[in-house]
C-alpha cells in the first residue's frame, strides 16, 4: 500500500498500451512500470517540473509509450543498447523509461564527460542508438566514425539543427518529435530478470566499465530506499545529482513508485539549488558532501528549508562540521547518511535518530539486503575487526558488461562458511565484494575504514588513477606519472599527480603546469582534474616487477 492512503484514487486509463490493468494492488516489477502505474493511480498529479513547466503522470506516460513505440519501429533487436547523453530535461526522463519498455537497454552517460570518454562508452556498450542534443552531437562529430555499431542518432532540438548535424555515412539522423509521432507498437515480452540499464563507472584498471542492472535490481532498490526514507505522494524531490549516477536516477524511481514530484535542476551555482528549494517547496534532497559544504557556506533565502522533510548524503563521508551546519540551517529536516556502491546501488543507511550518537557511522543494512564484514577466508569478522564489506540480496548487480574476469573477481558466491555457521540452506547466490574495508561495532553499526583498491573517491565520483594518467601521458609533457589521492575536507579526496617531465617538456614547472592543465581540461571533466601537480627530478619509484609503485610513493610522501 502506498503512503498517504491513496490506493482508492487509482483508476485505469484506457489509452495506456502497456499492461493497462495495473493497479496499486499489484506492485511494479519492471522499471518502466513505475511511471506507468503512477499514471494509473495519479494521472493528474505532477510527475516532473523543469524550468517552471509541469508535466503530469498521464502526459509523461503518454510520451514514454510513444517514444517506446518509435524505438521499436527503428528495428532494434531485444537488448539493444540505447545511449542517453543529455542534461536533465523531459526527454531524458522519457527516454530513460521508454528504452526498457521497448525491450532495449538504457545506457545513461554523465553530461560532464568529454567526447573521447563518450566514444569509449558507445564502443564498449556496442550502442545502436544515441539520444542527444544538437550541441552535444556537434561535439561528438569527430568520434562518431569510431563507433561501428551505432545506427541511429535522435536529436532532441527540433528539425532546424538536423541540416547541420554531421553524422557519418550509414547512420540515420532522427528528430525527437518524429520518433514520438510513430504509431502504436505491440509491447515486447520483458521479464524482471532482463537487463534494463548499464551504469558506467570508473574502473580500477583504466577506462570506465559498465555495471549491468536488471529490472529487478532497479525496482527492488526503489522499494527499499523509498521505504526507509518514507517517500509518499505529497513529496517533492529535488534532482541535483546527474541522472547517470545511480543515486541520481534513484530520485526518479523512488518518486515514481509513490507518485511524488521530481524537480529537475541543472544548476550553475550552489545558490541556484537554494532558490529552487524555496521556489518549489522541496521536501526531499539527496546530494554529495561537496555540494552540502557549498550550501552551508551561504546565507539561505527565506523558505529554503521550510518544507524540507529530509536531506540525504551519498558519495562519501559527510564532514562533521558540515553535518552540524546543515542541521542548524534545516532544523526540521531529518538527516540520512548513506553508503553505497554502483554494483549494489545502496548498502547501508544511518537512521536519523542515531546521528547524534554515532555521526561517523555508515549505518546498518538497508531493507532487503544482507551486509556483512568478512575476512579473506569468508568468515565473519569480530566486533571492531576490520574486514571487507560484502553485500547480498536483490540489489546486487548482474556483473560488469563484457568483462567476465573482472565480474568473477568482484561478484563471488556467498561464502559457504556463513551458511555452515548458521545451518541455513540457500540456493547458489552471488554477492558483491565491495573492496571497501569497514568495521562493525557491538550494536551492529558499520564504520568506513578505507578502500582496498586504488580508486579515488572525489566529489561523489569514483575516479580511476589510470584513466587520469593516460590523459597526462597523451599531453607529451610527461615521461612518468603516478596519480594518487590526498584527504580533502571539501572533496573527500583530492586528485594529485607525481610527474617526471619528458625531454620534450619545457623544464619550467609553471609553464608545464599551465600547458598540462590546459590539455587535461580538454580531455577530462572537472571532477577528474588533478588538484596538485608535483614534478620530480628523477624517475618515479618502481615495484620489483618494474611497474610504477603507487603505494610506495604514497607511503614515502605521507599520503597513506
Amino acid at each position: 500500500m502506498l503512503a498517504g492512503g491513496r490506493v482508492g484514487r487509482c483508476r485505469n486509463i484506457g489509452r495506456m498500451s502497456y499492461a493497462p490493468h495495473l493497479t496499486s494492488a499489484i506492485p511494479p516489477v519492471l522499471l518502466h512500470q513505475l511511471p506507468q502505474r503512477a499514471a494509473v493511480c495519479w494521472p493528474t498529479r505532477t510527475a516532473l517540473t523543469v524550468e517552471g513547466q509541469h508535466l503530469s503522470y498521464a502526459d509523461l506516460q503518454a510520451q514514454i509509450e510513444r517514444c517506446a513505440a518509435g524505438l521499436q519501429q527503428l528495428g532494434l533487436e531485444r537488448g539493444a543498447r540505447v545511449v542517453l547523453y543529455l542534461d536533465k530535461r523531459v526527454e531524458t526522463v522519457v527516454a530513460s523509461f521508454a528504452a526498457p519498455a521497448a525491450g532495449a537497454v538504457l545506457v545513461p552517460v554523465n553530461p560532464l564527460l568529454k567526447p573521447t570518454q563518450v566514444a569509449h562508452i558507445l564502443q564498449d556498450a556496442g550502442a545502436q542508438v544515441l539520444i542527444t542534443s544538437a550541441a552535444r552531437l556537434a561535439s561528438l562529430a569527430p568520434v562518431l566514425g569510431d563507433c561501428p555499431d551505432l545506427r541511429h542518432v535522435l536529436c532532441c532540438d527540433g528539425d532546424a539543427p538536423l541540416a547541420q548535424a554531421p553524422v557519418p555515412a550509414g547512420m540515420a539522423l532522427h528528430a525527437w518529435h518524429g520518433v514520438l509521432a510513430s504509431g502504436p507498437a505491440a509491447a515486447p515480452t520483458v521479464l524482471d530478470g532482463d537487463v534494463a540499464m548499464i551504469f558506467y563507472t570508473s574502473g580500477s584498471t583504466g577506462l570506465p566499465k559498465g555495471v549491468v542492472l536488471s529490472h529487478r535490481n532497479l525496482v527492488a532498490g526503489a522499494t527499499s530506499v523509498a521505504s526507509y526514507l518514507r517517500n509518499h505522494a505529497e513529496d517533492t524531490l529535488l534532482a541535483v545529482l546527474p541522472l547517470s549516477f545511480d543515486a541520481g536516477f534513484s530520485q526518479l524511481t523512488t518518486a515514481f513508485l509513490v507518485g511524488a514530484r521530481v524537480v529537475l535542476l541543472n544548476y550553475l551555482l550552489p545558490r541556484d539549488v537554494l532558490q529552487a528549494m524555496a521556489r518549489e517547496r522541496v521536501t526531499c534532497m539527496t546530494a554529495v558532501p561537496p555540494l552540502y559544504m557549498q550550501l552551508t557556506a551561504l546565507d539561505w533565502p527565506d523558505g529554503a528549508a521550510q518544507h524540507l522533510r529530509y536531506w540525504a548524503n551519498t558519495g562519501g563521508r559527510m564532514p562533521r562540521a558540515t553535518l552540524q551546519r546543515m542541521r542548524a540551517l534545516a532544523p526540521g529536516a531529518l538527516p540520512y547518511l548513506m553508503y553505497g556502491l554502483t554494483e549494489a546501488f545502496r548498502s547501508t543507511y544511518l537512521p536519523p535518530d542515531e546521528v547524534d550518537r554515532r555521526p561517523d557511522s555508515i549505518g546498518r543494512a538497508i531493507p532487503n539486503a544482507d551486509v556483512r564484514v568478512l575476512r579473506e577466508d569468508g568468515t565473519e569478522c569480530a566486533v571492531d575487526e576490520p574486514g571487507e564489506l560484502v553485500h547480498r540480496g536483490a540489489l546486487v548487480a548482474q556483473g560488469y558488461w563484457r568483462r567476465p574476469d573482472e565480474t568473477a573477481r568482484r561478484f563471488k558466491p556467498w561464502p559457504a562458511a556463513l551458511l555452515a555457521a548458521t545451518g541455513d540452506w540457500a540456493a547458489p547466490e552471488r554477492a558483491v565484494f565491495s573492496g571497501d574495508t569497514v568495521r562493525r561495532d557491538a550494536e551492529g553499526f558499520l564504520y568506513f575504514v578505507g578502500r582496498r583498491d586504488e580508486m579515488i573517491k572525489t566529489s561523489g565520483y569514483r575516479v580511476s588513477p589510470t584513466e587520469v594518467e593516460e590523459v597526462l601521458y597523451a599531453s607529451g609533457l610527461v615521461a612518468e606519472a603516478l596519480v594518487y589521492a590526498k584527504p580533502d575536507e571539501a572533496l573527500g579526496s583530492a586528485i594529485c599527480a607525481a610527474l617526471w617531465a619528458s625531454p620534450a617538456a619545457s623544464g619550467q614547472a609553471a609553464q608545464d603546469d599551465a600547458a598540462l592543465m590546459a590539455h587535461c581540461r580538454q580531455h577530462l571533466p572537472v571532477f577528474m582534474l588533478p588538484r596538485v601537480l608535483q614534478w620530480v627530478d628523477k624517475p618515479l619509484p618502481r615495484s620489483p616487477n618494474g611497474k610504477l609503485d603507487r603505494q610506495r610513493w604514497m607511503q614515502d610522501h605521507g599520503s597513506l
